[in-house]
C-alpha cells in the first residue's frame, strides 16, 4: 500500500463503504428492455427518447457526468440549457435502432476523463452546443441515408463551427465515503459571450409508483427540501440525512420524480408536480410547473451564467453526510494527485506522455461505464401491483424462460449509451483492464454472472439483455484465470478461493454446453449466434434457409478453449487439493474428442479443416445428409488458433497423477493423440503442447492471417480476409441470394439491427485472443519456430515478435502518429475537429470497432468495455520495452 487510493481499496476489503457512490448512474435508461411493456417487444418505441424528460422509469435512472449511490436511491447529475434548445439538456440523444442508417448510435460529444477504482477522484467532460440541438436534422438525414452510406454525425451538422460551444467538465472528489465535493466547470470557446443556464439535479429514483401496498410495507416516500437557500436536505431512511450545498445559486427548484401522463399518454395527472417541472419552468417560463413549497423528489439549483469568450465559469457543490458543509476547493488538487500516484504505480515503466493519456482515458472509460443494473423478470413478466397488467403474450416472449433472473448489482457495461446492459462474453474481456487497477471489482463481476440469481438452473450463462437466451462465446474461464494471474502479480498471491468459486459454477456452464449444444455427441458444436453478428452467410441464431444446421468451427474451436481453460484451473487447484486431479484429467480426455473432431476426415465425419486452402471453415448439414463447406475466410477460421496451452515439465511433476493418466490415455488412445499438436513431444524447457492446430496448420493459418492482401490491416488482424473484396461468397437458395463481401467498417446488412459488423473491422477482443495464442505456441516452439511477417516480405520473425508487433499495430489505432493525427478520428479519409483543434485533440474515444484499411472508430463510441482491452497492451508494451532495455543494458 504505496498510495492514498491502494489505501482506499484496502479499506474497502475491510468494509469502509468508499465505493457507497460512484458512477453508477447509466446514460440511457429509455429504449431498454427492462422499460418496454409492450406486446411486441419494441423496446426503442415504447419508451422513447422523447418521454424519458416526462415519463418515471421503473427500474433505473440516467444522466449526464451522474453519480448515484450503490442501492440508485438518489441520483445527482447535471442539466443545462443554452437558451436555443427546446428541452433542458438532462440526457444525452441518439438515434433508435430504426433512426440509424447502421442501427442505434448516439449522437453527442462527452468524454471520461479521469476515474479511481474507489471513485475518489472522477472527471467528465461535455461538450454543449451554444445554438439549437439539432435533434430533428439528426434523425432525418440518417432515415434518408442507406447502408452504404456513412453516418451523419453531430460535427457534421456545422454547429460547432467558430467553436460556438461551452466545455462543461465535472469532477468529484470524495473527502468521505459519503462526503462529495463537486466542482463544474463551464469555458466558453465561442468568439463572443453566451448565457448557459446550468441545473446540478438531485433526485430519487422512483420506487414508490409500482406497489399498491407500498404503505403497508412500512415504506415511505423519501423527500428533497430546501433547508436554506443554498442547502437541500435529503430525507431518506435508507441513505440517512445528507444535505446538498449550492452557493450563490440564483433559486432552488422543487418537482417530483413522477408522470406527466396528460402529455405522455393524454389522460389526466394524478399529482401536480412532475418530472418535467423543471424544464417546463425554464424553458417555458411556467412557473406552476415547480413547487413553491419547495420540497418534492426532484431538486435543481439554478445557475443563470453569462460568460464571456475564452472564459472559465466554476461552480462547486458538496453531497455531504455533514450539515452546512461548504465546497472544499483544495480537496480536488489532493484527490488527482493521489489519482495521479496510482496510475503511475499501476504502470511504472516508460511511455510516451501521449500513450500514458490513451492508457489513462481507457482506464477512466472502464470506471465510468459501472452502472447499477436493476431487473427482476418475474416482476417485468407479471408486472407491477399499482400499474396496468403488461400484455399476456409476454408470458411466451422475450426472456420468458428467465423468470429467475434477479438483478440489483453494480455492473461493467460495453457502453452506458449504446449498450446500458451487461453481456457475458463482453464483461469477461472487461476484466482484464479492471483486474489491472481494481482486482477485487474484477473478480466480483466474473463471480456474479455465474451466481443463481444470474445464471439459469440449467446452466447457461444469460448472455445480454435483448435475448438472455443467445448464446455468447464461453470464454469465463478464461477470463477468471487471467484475472487470477493478474491480481497475483500485483499481490504476490492469487485468490484461489475466488478462483474454486467461479470454477465449480462453470462446470455446470460447461456441461450445459455439452449437452445443448452438441448436436449429435460428436464435439462438434453448432453455438449459434456466439456474438459475431452478422459473421456468416446466414443468420446463425435462425433457422437456415435451406434447411438443416451448421456445425461451426468457431463454436467448436471455443469449446476446446474452455476445455483447456478448465484444465488450467483445475492443474491449478490440484497443488493444494489433488482431487483437481481427477477433474483435470477429464478435461484433458474431453479436449482430446474436441481436437479430434476437428481435425478428423473421411466419409463420417465433419471435415472442418479444409487440406486445399488450409483454413477452417463451417459446415452446412443439409437435410439430404449432403455436407458443404460455407468457404468463408473469416475469423471463424482463426479461433482454432485459440485452443491452445502449454503444460509446464515441473507441474507435470508436480501431479503425478495427473501425468500418470495423461500418458496412460495417450498410450491407449493414439488415434485421439495424432490430432492434437504435440502432446508427446516436448518443446521448449520439456514444455508439452495441447493445441487444436499443429504445427503445419499452424503454418498454413498463419501464412493467411499475416498476408496483407488476406487479414492483416495496418492496424490489426480482421474480421474477414480482404480476399472477398473481389472475391465476395455468395449462396444462392430458393430464389433467394445471400453473400459476405469485404466490409472494413460500417455493415450494409441489417442483422441484428446492422449496428456491429464482423466482415472487415477490427475487433479488439479477439486480437487481443489472437496475441496470447501466439505467445503460448512461442512458449512451446520458442525461436525455432519462424514465419514471414508479413507474408511474402522475405521477413522471418518469432511468434513473440509477431505478437509485439500485432500490439503496436492495435496501439497505433489510438496513438497520434507522425502528422499528430490518430487513425481512429481518421473518418471518410479526412481530417476534422479530433485531429485540429488544440480543445479535442487529447480527447480519446475508445469505439466498438475499428476500420480493417484505415483503422477508423466505428460503432459504439464509448465501447470502453473490450475496447479497453488497449490499456493492458499499452502496459505489456511498455513492460516489455523496458525488460529488453535492462537485457541491453547489462550485455
Amino acid at each position: 500500500m504505496t498510495n492514498s487510493e491502494e489505501k482506499r481499496l484496502a479499506e474497502t476489503r475491510e468494509g469502509v463503504a468508499w465505493k457507497k457512490w460512484g458512477s453508477y448512474l447509466s446514460e440511457r435508461q429509455w429504449g431498454t428492455v427492462r422499460e418496454d411493456y409492450s406486446a411486441n417487444g419494441e423496446a426503442w418505441d415504447y419508451f422513447s427518447h422523447d418521454q424519458a424528460r416526462s415519463r418515471s422509469y421503473r427500474w433505473g435512472e440516467d444522466g449526464i457526468a451522474g453519480i448515484s449511490d450503490k442501492n440508485q436511491i438518489l441520483c445527482f447529475a447535471i442539466a443545462m440549457w443554452n437558451g436555443n434548445d427546446p428541452i433542458l439538456k438532462e440526457r444525452l440523444f441518439g438515434l433508435t435502432g430504426s433512426e440509424g442508417n447502421h442501427g442505434e448510435d448516439v449522437k453527442e460529444y462527452y468524454f471520461y476523463l479521469d476515474n479511481t477504482p474507489t471513485h475518489s477522484y472522477m472527471k467528465y467532460l461535455y461538450k454543449y452546443p451554444q445554438a439549437a440541438f439539432p435533434y430533428d436534422r439528426l434523425v432525418a438525414e440518417n432515415r434518408n441515408r442507406s447502408k452504404t452510406e456513412p453516418e451523419f454525425e453531430l460535427l457534421d451538422t456545422g454547429i460547432f463551427e467558430d467553436n460556438r460551444y461551452f466545455d462543461v467538465a465535472i469532477e468529484y472528489a470524495k473527502n468521505s465515503p459519503q462526503d462529495i465535493s463537486i466542482r463544474i466547470s463551464i469555458t466558453n470557446h465561442s468568439p463572443e459571450a453566451a448565457t448557459i443556464h446550468l441545473l446540478p439535479t438531485l433526485w430519487f429514483r422512483n420506487t414508490w409508483s409500482w406497489d399498491n401496498n407500498i404503505q403497508d410495507k412500512g415504506i415511505s416516500k423519501p423527500q428533497l427540501q430546501s433547508d436554506s437557500s443554498e442547502q437541500i436536505s435529503v430525507n431518506c431512511p435508507e441513505l440517512g440525512k445528507m444535505w446538498l450545498t449550492c452557493s450563490n445559486n440564483q433559486e432552488l427548484l422543487f418537482t417530483d420524480n413522477e408522470t406527466n401522463f396528460q402529455r405522455v399518454f393524454g389522460t389526466a395527472n394524478s399529482h401536480q408536480y412532475l418530472k418535467d417541472g423543471i424544464n417546463d419552468y425554464i424553458v417555458n417560463g411556467d412557473t406552476a410547473a415547480v413547487n413553491p413549497a419547495q420540497k418534492g423528489t426532484k431538486a435543481s439549483a439554478h445557475y443563470p451564467l453569462m460568460i464571456a469568450a475564452g472564459k472559465t465559469e466554476v461552480i462547486e457543490l458538496r453531497l455531504s453526510d455533514r450539515i452546512n458543509q461548504l465546497p472544499e476547493a483544495e480537496i480536488f488538487a489532493q484527490r488527482l494527485t493521489e489519482a495521479n500516484e496510482f496510475y503511475q504505480h499501476i504502470s511504472p515503466f516508460v511511455m510516451s506522455s501521449d500513450l500514458r493519456n490513451v492508457q489513462r482515458q481507457a482506464f477512466a472509460g472502464m470506471l465510468w461505464s459501472k452502472q447499477y443494473y436493476n431487473f427482476s423478470v418475474k416482476k417485468w413478466l407479471d408486472g407491477d401491483s399499482a400499474q396496468l397488467a403488461p400484455p399476456s403474450d409476454r408470458q411466451n416472449g422475450r426472456n420468458s424462460e428467465w423468470f429467475h433472473l434477479e438483478a440489483e448489482n453494480i455492473i461493467s457495461m460495453p457502453d452506458k449509451w449504446e449498450y446500458p446492459w451487461f453481456a457475458a462474453w463482453d464483461l469477461a474481456f472487461h476484466a482484464i483492464p479492471i483486474a489491472m487497477i481494481d482486482p477485487d471489482f474484477a473478480k466480483n463481476q466474473l463471480d456474479l454472472i455465474t451466481r443463481e440469481w444470474f445464471m439459469h438452473p440449467n446452466g447457461q450463462i444469460p448472455a445480454y439483455e435483448w435475448a438472455f437466451g443467445d448464446v455468447n462465446p464461453p470464454v469465463h474461464a478464461w477470463a477468471t484465470y487471467r484475472v487470477y494471474k493478474i491480481e497475483q502479480k500485483l499481490y504476490g498471491k492469487g485468490d484461489r478461493k475466488f478462483l474454486e468459486r467461479v470454477f465449480q459454477k462453470l462446470l455446470m456452464n460447461f456441461t450445459w454446453w455439452v449437452n445443448r449444444k452438441d448436436r449429435d455427441g460428436k464435439n462438434v458444436f453448432e453455438g449459434g449466434f456466439l456474438g459475431l453478428d452478422n459473421i456468416g452467410v446466414f443468420d446463425r441464431s435462425a433457422e437456415l434457409p435451406t434447411g438443416g444446421y451448421i456445425e461451426q468451427a468457431d463454436g467448436t474451436s471455443w469449446m476446446g478453449m474452455y476445455c483447456l481453460n478448465l484444465l488450467t484451473i483445475a492443474l491449478e487447484l490440484a497443488k493444494e487439493n489433488d482431487v483437481y486431479e481427477d477433474i483435470a484429467t477429464k478435461f484433458f480426455e474431453h479436449f482430446l474428442y474436441i481436437a479430434d473432431a476437428m481435425n478428423k476426415v473421411g466419409e463420417r465425419h465433419t471435415e472442418l479443416w479444409d487440406e486445399t486452402d488450409g483454413f477452417y471453415y463451417d459446415v452446412l448439414h443439409l437435410p439430404n445428409g449432403q455436407q458443404l463447406k460455407l468457404k468463408v475466410r473469416s475469423l471463424v477460421g482463426l479461433i482454432p488458433l485459440f485452443a491452445t496451452q502449454t503444460l509446464d515439465s515441473d507441474l507435470l511433476d508436480r501431479l503425478p497423477e495427473f501425468k500418470n493418466r495423461m500418458n496412460w490415455f495417450v498410450e491407449n488412445h493414439p488415434e485421439l493423440s495424432l490430432n492434437v499438436a504435440s502432446i508427446e513431444d516436448q518443446g521448449m524447457k520439456s514444455r508439452r503442447l495441447l493445441a487444436i492446430c499443429d504445427r503445419t496448420k499452424l503454418e498454413r493459418i498463419l501464412t493467411k492471417m499475416l498476408d496483407e492482401r488476406e487479414f492483416l490491416g495496418e492496424f490489426g488482424i480482421r474480421a474477414l480476409s480482404k480476399f472477398h473484396s473481389a472475391h465476395p461468397y455468395i449462396w444462392r437458395t430458393n430464389g433467394s441470394e445471400y453473400r459476405v463481401d469485404y466490409e472494413p467498417a460500417e455493415s450494409t446488412s441489417g442483422l441484428f439491427g446492422g449496428n456491429s459488423n464482423w466482415r472487415g473491422p477490427i475487433w479488439m477482443p479477439v486480437n487481443f485472443l489472437i496475441i496470447e495464442s501466439l505467445q503460448k505456441f512461442h512458449h512451446y516452439y520458442g525461436d525455432s519456430f519462424k514465419i514471414e511477417y508479413p507474408t511474402g516480405s522475405g521477413n522471418l520473425m518469432t511468434l513473440w515478435d509477431i505478437s509485439v508487433e500485432l500490439s503496436c499495430r492495435l496501439i497505433d489505432i489510438f496513438a497520434k502518429n507522425a502528422d499528430g493525427d490518430r487513425p481512429t478520428y481518421m473518418w471518410n479519409g479526412g481530417k476534422n475537429k479530433f485531429q485540429t483543434d488544440p480543445n479535442w485533440q487529447d480527447l480519446v474515444l475508445f469505439y466498438e470497432y475499428f476500420n480493417g484499411d484505415s483503422g477508423a472508430g466505428v460503432g459504439a463510441s464509448h465501447q470502453t468495455g473490450w475496447t479497453g482491452l488497449v490499456a493492458k497492451l499499452i502496459q505489456q508494451s511498455s513492460e516489455y520495452a523496458h525488460k529488453n532495455t535492462s537485457t541491453t543494458d547489462q550485455k
